[in-house]
């Protein structure tokens, strides 16, 4: 099993040589470097009270392998060699075996089935699928570490691209790129036809409305938790001790407390992109994946943070080619990409944000928005479900 290493396992696999212009760049972001690890670590600890190292390991693989990431997979299938020893399941699963072969071991069939629905269509990963987990044996907190496993490795993968293909610039690298004449006609929405400011959106059953979410799974009850969960709900949101999302996630709390921290360094550190662009990339890939909840939120502080909504209304309506000018759209089109083509994400897929003007940081803080969100909607859609005010 992979034990919890200083190694930064994200520079290794790029791979990011130390005080490269590449490494320096993420550098930058010194508090994202430090929790991916941390929550890599707390996710594949032996001590983990979750699924097996085994059953881990496999679920991580298939989600590389799935995916396209060679460096990702190699990394997963060597763990896996280095452990005493696998089932013949487990081995066949490795070597890639259909799932539905897998009928001698049930539980790790149920474990599989629920990662490549997650990984390839999460907006499919719904009730029914989630509680086949619970039939075959997991227990709660053991579906949290499994769908936590998962959300981790889809935001892992498409960080490691987005950094492969920074580093596939060469020497455009160290330019920095000046602002481009918009010369693209952007889509036009009269006035007359956009919602008041302020007023929510509702379009192909998305909306930016406030909604509330319920877990599917039993949460924590505040009474039961042990002190390093209330530790974690208190440090994690202030309302996280009445919130269904974190209390079903506090119990896996080390994990918790790790995604809280990558997520927060991401949205909100200061300098480099925007906070309303990186909500704006938040909102594409929330479409893009399907997760309601989630669009809905990053929407609302789109449209509180820039005082307008016309750009979220083009994205509920169709996310390819929104965006109100050469800027947003070259955003728009990378969140895009990166959500849904990690393996052929390359630096061809950058060319437009560089053209926009954006720098280096700003590359980064997109693909960075675009990788928490591949994690945060997969915890959203396939955990619970949003609730609409009465």
């Amino acid at each position: 099993m992979t034990t919890p290493t200083t190694t930064d396992l994200v520079d290794s696999l790029v791979p990011l040589a130390a005080q490269s212009p590449v490494w320096a760049v993420r550098q930058q972001r010194d508090k994202v470097v430090a929790a991916t690890q941390g929550s890599y670590n707390a996710i594949f600890d032996p001590a983990l009270s979750g699924p097996s190292p085994a059953e881990r390991l496999l679920s991580a693989h298939l989600i590389a392998r799935l995916a396209g990431s060679t460096a990702l997979q190699a990394h997963y299938a060597a763990a896996l060699r280095a452990l005493p020893a696998l089932t013949a399941s487990q081995s066949a699963a490795l070597e890639g075996a259909a799932i539905n072969s897998l009928s001698a071991d049930p539980r790790l069939q149920a474990i599989l089935r629920f990662t490549q629905t997650l990984a390839e269509r999460p907006v499919e990963g719904d009730k029914e699928a989630l509680l086949k987990l619970p039939a075959a044996g997991l227990a709660t907190p053991e579906v949290v570490a499994l769908a936590q496993l998962i959300a981790f490795v889809s935001y892992q993968l498409r960080v490691v691209a987005g950094l492969q293909a920074i580093t596939e610039l060469g020497d455009d690298l160290h330019a920095t790129p000046a602002p481009v004449a918009d010369d693209a006609a952007a889509p036009f929405i009269h006035p007359a036809n956009l919602p008041k400011p302020g007023e929510p959106i509702r379009i192909n059953g998305y909306t930016s409305e406030t909604l509330e979410w319920q877990s599917w799974l039993p949460v924590v009850a505040l009474e039961q938790a042990t002190p390093e969960q209330i530790a974690v709900l208190e440090a994690s949101h202030p309302k996280a001790k009445t919130s269904d999302y974190y209390r079903v996630l506090v119990h896996q709390p080390r994990i918790l407390e790790e995604r809280a921290i990558v997520f927060n360094a991401i949205m909100y550190a200061p300098g480099g992109l925007s906070r309303a662009e990186r909500e704006l990339a938040s909102a594409v890939v929330s479409r893009v994946n399907g997760c309601v909840y989630c669009a809905s939120v990053h929407a609302q502080r789109f449209e509180q943070l820039t005082k307008r909504n016309d750009t979220i209304v083009q994205v509920f309506t169709e996310p390819q080619g929104a965006g109100t000018d050469t800027r947003e759209r070259a955003i728009v089109q990378l969140s895009i990409d990166l959500t849904l083509r990690p393996a052929t994400f390359g630096a061809a897929q950058l060319q437009a944000v560089r053209a926009a003007g954006l720098s280096n940081l700003e590359v980064l803080d997109v693909i960075h928005a675009v990788a928490i969100f591949a994690w945060a909607n997969r915890l959203m859609l396939n955990l619970g479900e949003p609730v609409y005010a009465s």
